[in-house]
């Protein structure tokens, strides 16, 4: 198979850790019959640099004739940067929200995996994590009160302020059906998380999903209250396998998943329309600080890549691959300065690339 994949290496350590994620693709591409054909994108600072702005239009309809985008890191430093000193609409960011929208890209997946290898880093008891564990967090990107109308008025000399939470069931069908599609590649479980117990929105919420829940009867369902989520993330996230959930309350959970892993380099995300295509990154940011000094983990963008070939290219062997690989470099005892801990092999971004690559056989 030919992948045609968008590649914006962006800003910071993206260029190094997504030079790293290729590096692993190509290898997959040798070990399974693949070719990845690569077409080098401009966003953010780098856009700004050559093009003045953070996202032209030209690169979003190249990036459209892509089959996915494989993205590192958009940003620099706030206080430092000239890029910063620009309005807010030419700032790097605001390239990622742009090509977002352009690409309609509604579903938002962020995995937190715990690796057993890692479970040091984790601040939840080890009684707690023993084994480690393994979520999909899907969360509703293009909707609800980010994107509702907002306003603030001033009554009888008081300032008021309104958001408004809107979700027409359309939108709620599109995102539970891709939560339990992605839930038939795992453990077959959707906890769809809502607060049908106050909300309108919640509870059309919950009656769509369980219409759709009715197409997937391999599939378990639970709903969940988000306060109880909250609270069961960190009491015993090995329960958790799908959860589904709007943007404000996808947007919290999400955080809070990424934060008992222990570390954000390790967490990789995808956003996807609603064809094959998606927009794969890892979840943290561009780390000026570090950015040249050949010390970034690249794993996440390296799984982020996986889940790329996974979710857009139906290539779940090759996904496994890699999977596997970076789980195998882990018990093996590297790692990269981000995740050291005493009696382990510290090791670079390029040589953290490298092993991963040669496990993929």
């Amino acid at each position: 198979m030919n992948l045609k994949i968008g590649v914006i290496k962006g800003d910071g350590i993206g260029p190094e850790i997504v030079t790293e994620a290729m590096k692993v693709l190509d290898k997959v591409g040798e070990v399974y019959g693949h070719t990845c054909e690569y077409e080098q994108l401009l966003m953010g600072g780098a856009s700004i640099d050559v093009h003045g702005i953070p996202l032209t239009d030209e690169t979003v309809e190249t990036a459209k004739a892509c089959d996915a985008v494989l993205m590192g890191s958009i940003g620099g430093d706030a206080k430092t940067s000239p890029w910063y000193k620009l309005e807010p609409s030419k700032r790097p960011e605001a390239g990622l929200l742009k090509i977002r929208k352009a690409l309609n890209l509604f579903a938002n997946l962020r995995p937190a995996v715990l690796y057993d290898e890692l479970k040091g880093a984790c601040p939840l008891k080890e009684e707690i994590t023993e084994g480690g564990f393994d979520m999909m967090i899907m969360r509703e990107l293009t909707g609800g009160l980010y994107f509702g109308e907002r306003k603030t008025v001033e009554e009888d000399g008081v300032l008021k302020a309104y958001d408004s939470l809107t979700y027409n069931e359309n939108e709620i069908r599109r995102i539970a059906k891709r939560g339990f599609d992605i839930a038939m590649k795992r453990r077959k479980k959707v906890t769809s998380v809502d607060k049908a117990n106050v909300l309108d929105s919640s509870r059309l919420w919950r009656k769509v999903v369980e219409e759709v829940a009715e197409d997937y009867p391999e599939v378990t369902l639970e709903h969940m209250l988000v306060d109880n989520c909250a609270m069961q993330l960190v009491r015993d996230p090995k329960q958790f396998d799908v959860i589904l959930t709007e943007n404000m309350f996808g947007d919290i959970l999400s955080d809070e998943a990424s934060m008992v892993t222990g570390s954000i380099g390790m967490l990789a995300s995808a956003s996807l329309n609603e064809t094959k295509f998606g927009l794969y990154e890892p979840s943290g940011g561009s780390a000026p600080d570090i950015a040249g000094k050949g010390i970034a983990n690249p794993i996440a963008t390296i799984l982020s890549a996986a889940m790329m070939l996974r979710f857009s290219f139906d290539l779940d062997k090759e996904a496994d691959a890699i999977e596997q690989a970076v789980s195998q470099v882990l018990k093996d005892g590297y790692r990269t300065i981000d995740i050291m801990s005493e009696g382990k092999k510290q090791i670079g971004t390029v040589e953290m690339g490298d092993l991963i690559a040669g496990y993929i056989k």
